[in-house]
């Protein structure tokens, strides 16, 4: 019998219940789009991985001795040629070639790089292999000095062909070649390759005599086996793993970056179904109210409270499985975009059951758990209510819920103080911790909060409109519970997204108030991507009218006392000056075995002037250093300032990573002067101060524009939830609106009151999140304020923005509400029981 009441409900009101079901499909559809997407992320870098290197056997390679995480210990001490020679001797060695890795890239047509530079995909410069991962697709094997191949990609992008010459950027000065092949790299998610003869990419790439790493197969022997063997005659600083061993290290650092990615992405997902969960709470209660004579009649006709119970859940469960059948599905669509918009590919999506499972649970289980607690309160309405013309949902005292929520956000502020007085990791948990508290208090707080903040926005609406804004603000202020729980779930999604740009605008000033402090020279020439800066480019600026100096200046890793260290190198005192350094004590001439280090680095050591600091460097060796100089503290410089005479001694192919300029004059003229001396040089880019400003701020946009838009789908889902409650309300109110319409409230009267209705909950929905999300960008911005995040900043124009962005929700929320309601028939309405 039970069962044949939900499902006369389910078709009775249909319309409510797929606005509710409209919630569930928007987060299920993130969690489904996020693991397909990257399920098929992995399955194209596990087809990818089969493919390159599944010949090598064994790869013999410098021993990394400093941890960089990435791959500067190989690259500051290559593999010398003799040990190719050595390793070709070696029973069972099958095919042996040396590899030389670097960065080259493929000038277009139009003067600019091909690719996204230093904002997208690798790109790969290699040298020649025919028995290599990849193959030819037309023409020949480079030869040559003059002759390359490049990945047949780029050369759909930039219009070229076999024959065709272009200019190549690596490290050095760029060069004319003539494309003599197109190589098919199958799918590398948009990373470039241009490959040369093996001379021409050490001598371009790395250094004449030497590889990257050499790689070999097996023949007649295992992997294991053959290891053993190559060990033996490998020079010291070398070392020999299998190919099975250097696949896997490459999947784990890619499984790493994609398990990263994805709980980042579900980071998102859940807070959608988190804001969802208050809509289908909010949307049952209501129903539930609205059903109360209904609910009674079943009690007193003999249904038990379990089953009452039951009723209103199997309603939840049908819309949770029709909510995440259609999430899934949506959520393979925007797998689908995403794939599209990364440019990784244009495989077919993985289908996998994680996805499959994951939403039908996180659908299922947030609805029914959302419904839950109204269904135990229709259970518990007695059968006598059914006699009742004035019956109605019984409503709990708001004191429990006060002081539960204020002792929530007492514990957080606590918890926030708690961690602004402490520093590190810690403190940022701390301070996380406590505004989730601080959180959810201000959320079981809404009620309370609503009622003043309600009739403030309400009172111009009254003043302005008359009987249509009175009415709409005495509406907003009947149930303070249900314009709480409607302005929640918006408040959710502006908090973050106000967090978000409170930490994006303190970052942007913190950076100006850095560059302004720190930058003493006048320009700065970086290269735009990879590679590094050549010898020839420093001659070049020098020789430029107007320049006075041009230095070169670089950075490595290094082991000090121990500890994984980045340092800076180069004209110690065209440095010092370039970053303004304040001198604690000592000097800044460190002389040709010397170095520097910040006054927190030489605090946590115990250091002084003069004393004797152990480094290891990436090549293995370790050397004796003279502590010279300490200075403060500097964003713009690492840990550590270490002669260029050690850098050099430690470094077979030194590459600069920029060139700091000072010149007579930092007008336009001496800018235009410099960039046409490097007008050949494509990949470099000359900065000032302003400049620099720029592209910060523009790398900063990049990440809070991208976190904005996965936040905005809570907010969407927010505007769905402000519909629905505004929905389920004019049903709530059809005899009161059918005897509005009766005493002369016109049509147009009728639409604006609801209007201002949803206008009002709406902006006290975004006032309370931009309260919450500016308290917790303040106490973000202060935990950090030691690690360069020193300034804060209020995106005031951003904040107005929301704000009006919130009104306009208002207003598109009740365009559908306010249609419905004034299309009722007045007779039917006054007759409505």
């Amino acid at each position: 019998m039970m069962g044949k009441v939900t499902l006369r409900n389910l078709a009775a009101h249909k319309i409510r219940l797929v606005l509710t079901a409209v919630a569930v499909i928007l987060g299920v559809a993130f969690v489904a789009g996020t693991l397909i997407f990257t399920d098929t992320m992995n399955k194209q870098f596990d087809d990818l991985f089969s493919r390159i290197g599944q010949n090598v056997a064994v790869d013999v390679r410098a021993k990394k001795v400093v941890d960089s995480g990435d791959d500067d210990g190989a690259a500051a001490q290559p593999v010398p040629a003799s040990v190719l020679k050595a390793v070709r001797g070696v029973d069972g060695v099958k095919n042996p070639v040396g590899n030389v890795n670097g960065y080259a890239a493929v000038v277009g047509r139009d003067g600019k790089i091909i690719g996204s530079g230093g904002q997208g995909p690798p790109q790969i410069g290699t040298n020649w292999n025919a028995t290599g991962s990849y193959d030819l697709k037309s023409g020949r094997a480079p030869r040559g000095p003059a002759e390359t191949v490049i990945d047949a990609e780029s050369a759909k992008e930039g219009r070229f062909a076999v024959g065709d010459t272009v200019k190549v950027v690596t490290s050095g000065p760029p060069r004319q070649m003539r494309i003599v092949g197109l190589i098919d790299t199958g799918n590398l998610m948009g990373a470039t390759v241009t490959a040369f003869d093996t001379p021409t990419a050490q001598r371009l790439m790395l250094k004449p005599g030497y590889f990257s790493d050499i790689e070999m197969g097996a023949s007649g022997v295992s992997e294991d086996v053959l290891r053993e063997r190559v060990s033996k005659v490998l020079p010291g600083g070398m070392e020999a793993v299998t190919g099975t061993k250097l696949r896997e290290e490459t999947k784990s650092d890619v499984a790493s970056f994609m398990n990263f990615f994805r709980i980042f992405l579900l980071v998102f997902a859940l807070i959608s179904i988190f804001v969802g969960a208050f809509i289908i709470f909010n949307t049952f209660s209501m129903l539930v109210a609205q059903r109360t004579r209904e609910l009674a009649l079943l009690r007193a006709i003999g249904a038990a409270r379990p089953q009452v119970t039951r009723a209103v859940i199997g309603e939840a469960v049908a819309v949770g499985v029709v909510g995440s059948t259609l999430g899934l599905a949506t959520g393979a669509g925007l797998a689908w975009l995403l794939q599209s918009l990364s440019g990784t590919g244009t495989t077919r999506l993985t289908f996998t059951a994680t996805p499959v499972i994951a939403s039908y649970l996180v659908g299922i289980l947030v609805t029914v758990v959302s419904a839950y607690f109204p269904a135990r309160r229709a259970a518990k309405i007695p059968p006598v209510a059914a006699m009742r013309d004035d019956v109605a949902m019984p409503q709990r005292s708001l004191r429990i819920r006060i002081a539960l929520g204020s002792l929530l956000a007492l514990a957080g502020a606590g918890l926030i103080g708690a961690g602004l007085s402490g520093s590190g990791g810690n403190a940022m948990i701390l301070v996380g911790v406590g505004a989730l508290l601080v959180f959810v208090g201000v959320a079981m707080l809404a009620p309370v909060i609503s009622v003043p903040v309600v009739r403030v926005l309400g009172a111009p609406f009254a003043r302005l409109m008359g009987t249509p804004g009175r009415l709409a603000q005495q509406n907003a202020l009947r149930n303070p519970r249900r314009t709480a729980a409607t302005a929640s779930a918006l408040m959710i999604g502006l908090a973050l997204i106000t967090t978000v740009n409170v930490m994006g605008s303190s970052m942007r000033a913190s950076i100006n108030a850095q560059i302004d402090a720190q930058f003493g020279a006048d320009y700065i020439i970086q290269p735009d991507g990879g590679g590094g800066i050549g010898a020839e480019v420093v001659r070049k600026v020098k020789s430029t009218s107007g320049v006075q100096a041009a230095s070169a200046t670089y950075s490595a890793n290094a082991r000090i006392a121990g500890e994984r260290t980045s340092y800076s190198t180069g004209d110690m005192a065209a440095l010092v000056k370039a970053a303004r350094l304040k001198m604690v004590s000592g000097s800044a001439d460190i002389g040709a075995a010397g170095l520097m280090v910040s006054e927190k680095n030489a605090k946590d050591h115990g250091w002084k002037v003069g004393a004797a600091v152990q480094a290891q460097f990436p090549d293995g060796r370790t050397q004796q250093l003279t502590l010279a100089g300490i200075y403060a503290k500097s964003d713009l410089i690492g840990g550590a300032l270490i002669s260029e005479q050690v850098y050099r001694a430690h470094t077979t192919a030194p590459a600069a990573d920029a060139v700091i300029v000072d010149t007579a004059s930092t007008d336009t003229a001496t800018k235009t002067a410099i960039e046409g001396a490097l007008k050949d040089y494509p990949n470099l880019k000359v900065s000032d101060q302003t400049a620099l400003k720029e592209d910060a701020s523009k790398q900063v946009d990049v990440l809070i524009t991208f976190v904005s838009i996965l936040l905005a789908m809570s907010v969407i889902i927010a505007a769905v939830g402000v519909v629905n409650t505004l929905a389920l309300s004019v049903i709530e109110r059809t005899r009161e609106i059918g005897l509005l319409r009766a005493i002369g409230i016109s049509r147009r009267q009728l639409r604006r009151m609801i209007r201002v209705e949803s206008i009002v909950i709406a902006v006290f929905g975004a006032l309370l999140g931009m309260g919450i999300g500016l308290a917790f960008g303040a106490a973000l911005q202060r935990a950090l304020k030691d690690d360069g995040l020193g300034v804060l900043s209020i995106p005031v124009g951003s904040l107005i923005t929301y704000l009006v962005v919130a009104g306009v929700i208002g207003v598109l929320a009740a365009l559908w509400p306010a249609w419905r309601a004034g299309r009722m028939d007045v007779l039917k309405a006054i007759s409505t029981e």
